[in-house]
């Protein structure tokens, strides 16, 4: 076939320009496999800083964002052609990133370090606005519709905070469950779901008001972890990366409503465009799981680096 016959830093002439790549992030080689989506090879290694933890593809799909948490960089890479961008240095501890949705934001978890960084973002550069000391081992960020909040989970301190964007201020912390990891908002930005790494289901807290309400606890398994939205603005996938499973939430009746396998420690996921297939990183494998929601089924395997972390493609569903 002549996608798999493709060389392997092509990713830009005719048919094969139509599937896009896969990225699976290798936290321990300090790389990133990439997949072809036609052949399930990996068809490219891209070096990175030390121990990069987790990608992010910038809301305008223009550049997937590499935080390199142990060489205080974000390598930015296009997501078409899989070819380096540029690296951007001084970027401190950046475990988990996220851009505001109106992207004039840029926010990172340093985990090592117990702050959340605030910058803004001019769309070519980044300049920080505010570091702030927060509770201990920040882990994930999620930010609301509206560009005006941060949310970050404090793993070893059992918190959530909320940061005020515009004011660059501390708005409040809620103690949580044990080891609070992602973080995921509902649309209408009234719920924040987060996931009990140290538990075994999600927390969801009711932030509508002046301060944050534990409003609901949904079962999920042991070490529930990472969320991916179904893209249907009802349903969210989280990870069990315990248990070894992906549960399906109804967020609005805020049940688990399916359950899927998840092989070796699940942890981040991206699903394709029409729905069908889950792309999980099998955390303790070294591999790449894929996932036929029809059948609850793992269809394929990829073999990739050590402690694969995060997924992303430009072929996805809906994130919302």
């Amino acid at each position: 076939m002549l996608l798999a016959l493709v060389a392997a830093s092509t990713f830009t002439s005719g048919a094969w320009a139509q599937l896009r790549p896969i990225f699976v992030l290798n936290s321990l080689d300090a790389d990133v496999s990439v997949i072809d989506p036609a052949s399930w090879k990996v068809v490219k290694r891209i070096a990175t800083g030390k121990e990069p933890h987790h990608l992010y593809l910038t809301p305008d799909e223009k550049s997937l964002i590499i935080a390199n948490a142990l060489s205080d960089s974000l390598t930015f890479v296009d997501p078409k052609t899989a070819e380096v961008q540029r690296t951007v240095r001084g970027i401190i501890d950046p475990y988990q990133l996220r851009f505001s949705p109106d992207m004039k934001w840029f926010v990172t978890a340093g985990n090592r370090l117990n702050h959340v960084d605030i910058y803004r973002w001019d769309g070519r550069d980044l300049t920080l606005a505010k570091r702030i000391a927060t509770g201990k081992t920040p882990s994930h960020v999620w930010i609301d519709s509206k560009s005006s909040t941060a949310y970050a989970t404090m793993q070893d301190s059992d918190e959530l905070v909320a940061i005020d964007l515009p004011s660059q201020t501390l708005k409040w912390r809620r103690k949580t469950g044990p080891l609070p990891a992602d973080v995921f908002g509902t649309p209408d930005d009234r719920f924040l779901l987060i996931g009990l790494t140290g538990g075994e289901g999600v927390e969801v807290y009711d932030v509508s008001g002046p301060a944050p309400r534990l409003a609901h606890y949904i079962p999920t398994g042991k070490g529930a972890h990472a969320f991916r939205a179904v893209g249907d603005r009802r349903h969210v996938f989280v990870s069990n990366r315990v248990a070894d499973t992906i549960s399906k939430i109804d967020f609005q009746t805020m049940t688990v409503v399916d359950q899927y396998p998840g092989p070796s420690g699940p942890d981040c996921m991206d699903l394709t465009a029409d729905g069908r297939y889950i792309f999980v990183a099998s955390r303790w494998a070294k591999k790449l799981s894929v996932i036929d929601t029809t059948t609850r089924e793992v269809v394929r395997q990829v073999r990739v680096g050590k402690s694969p972390h995060g997924v992303w493609t430009l072929d996805h569903a809906p994130r919302q």
